[in-house]
C-alpha cells in the first residue's frame, strides 16, 4: 500500500494524500497551471497501488476518493495505513511539520515504513529528520526527481536517491511506476545536494542567457535568428553537464581546446559591446572577473577552463575523475 503526501504553499491549496490510489491532484481554475507531480500520482495508480489521500481542501480530495481513493483527515493517520509514503513539499519547513510534527508520519507510521521524499528540500533537514525516523526504527530516502511535467505525464523522471542502499534496491520497482530513471546516489542527503546543483545551475545559466540575449537582440540581431544561429554554434549542440567531461572532471587543462586568453578576449569583446549598449552584464562581468584572475596566475596558454580551479581552490575541493570512470557512464547514459 501506498501513501502520497503534498502540500502545496501557503497562497496556494494545501494538499496531503497517502497510501492507497493516488491522488489526481487539487482541483484548480480553468487553464491554471497543473501541478507535475499530479501526474506522479496518476501514474502510480495506473500501476495498481492502493492509496489514501488527504487535503485541507475537501473539494480537492473529492476527484480522489471518486477515483477509489480513501481519505484520511491528518498526515498520522495516513502513515498508519501505509507501508510506502512519497512527500512532495514545498520546502523544509512544511517537510518538517508533516514528518515529525503533532500529527506527523513520525507518529503514525509502522516500524519497518518507508518515505520516499520527492521534495527539493535542504539536506540538513532531511539528515536531521532522518536520524528522528531511525531512532524509531524508520526508513527515510531523499528522492527529489527532475522531468518537470512532461516527463511526469510519460513516466520520463530523472529520480535521485539517497539512503539506505537496501532500501532503496527493495523498492526500485516501485520507482520505476513513476519514473523510468531512478538511480541511488549515495548516503542520506546526496540526492538532495544533487538536486540542489541542478536547479541552481539551471538557474544560474537562465540568467547568463538573460544577459547574452538581450545584448544580442539590442546589438541588432532578431531574437529567433539569435537563437537559431547560437543553437548551432559548440555551446548549443553540447549538452551542458556533458562538457565537464572534457577537461574539467579529469583536471587536464593541457593541451588546450580553446587557450585561456582567447577566451579572455571574446568575453572583454562582449561586456565592452555591453557596455557600449547599456546592457547591464553583471554574471558575464563576473566571469571575466574569473578569467582575468586565471590569466594573471599565468595560464593563459592552457584550456580555458582550467579558470574552474579558482572555485575549486576557493571551496577547499579536489575534483580529479579517472577518464575511464567517465567514459563508463557516458557509455551507460549515452
Amino acid at each position: 500500500m501506498i501513501s502520497w503526501i503534498s502540500k502545496k504553499a501557503v497562497d496556494a491549496p494545501r494538499n496531503r494524500s497517502g497510501r492507497g490510489d493516488p491522488p489526481i491532484g487539487p482541483s484548480v481554475e480553468p487553464n491554471a497551471p497543473r501541478d507535475p507531480l499530479d501526474q506522479v500520482v496518476v501514474q502510480l495508480r495506473a500501476a495498481g497501488h492502493e492509496m489514501y489521500v488527504n487535503d485541507i481542501r475537501p473539494e480537492a480530495v473529492a476527484p480522489h476518493v471518486a477515483a477509489g481513493a480513501v481519505s484520511k483527515p491528518i498526515a498520522r493517520d495516513i502513515a498508519a495505513a501505509a507501508d510506502v509514503v512519497f512527500t512532495s513539499l514545498p520546502g523544509p519547513a512544511e517537510f518538517t511539520e508533516v514528518t515529525v510534527g503533532a500529527n506527523g508520519l513520525l507518529h503514525g507510521m509502522k516500524r519497518g515504513a518507508v518515505l520516499f521524499d520527492l521534495t527539493t528540500n535542504s539536506p540538513t533537514t532531511i539528515r536531521s529528520v532522518h536520524d528522528t525516523f531511525t531512532q524509531d526504527g524508520l526508513h527515510l530516502l531523499d528522492a527529489p526527481v527532475s522531468g518537470g511535467p512532461k516527463g511526469a505525464e510519460t513516466r520520463s523522471l530523472a529520480i535521485w536517491v539517497g539512503g539506505d542502499e537496501q532500501i532503496y534496491q527493495r523498492h526500485e520497482t516501485l520507482l520505476r511506476d513513476i519514473g523510468d530513471q531512478p538511480s541511488y546516489i549515495g548516503p542520506i542527503g546526496v540526492a538532495s545536494v544533487a538536486k540542489l546543483v541542478h536547479n541552481c545551475a539551471g538557474y544560474t545559466i537562465q540568467a547568463a542567457l538573460a544577459e547574452v540575449f538581450t545584448m544580442g537582440v539590442k546589438g541588432g540581431v532578431d531574437p529567433l535568428v539569435l537563437w537559431r544561429v547560437v543553437r548551432q554554434g559548440f555551446v548549443g549542440r553540447a549538452r551542458v553537464f556533458d562538457r565537464l567531461a572534457d577537461q574539467f572532471l579529469p583536471a587536464v587543462f593541457d593541451p588546450p581546446n580553446f587557450r585561456l586568453h582567447l577566451a579572455h578576449k571574446d568575453v572583454s569583446l562582449a561586456t565592452s559591446l555591453g557596455r557600449e549598449l547599456n546592457v547591464p552584464m553583471r554574471l558575464a562581468n563576473l566571469a571575466l572577473e574569473e578569467l582575468a584572475e586565471a590569466v594573471d596566475r599565468g595560464w593563459g596558454e592552457r584550456d580555458s577552463r582550467v579558470a574552474m580551479l579558482l572555485q575549486e581552490e576557493r571551496a577547499g575541493v579536489d575534483i580529479k575523475v579517472s577518464p575511464d570512470r567517465i567514459r563508463e557512464v557516458l557509455k551507460q547514459d549515452g
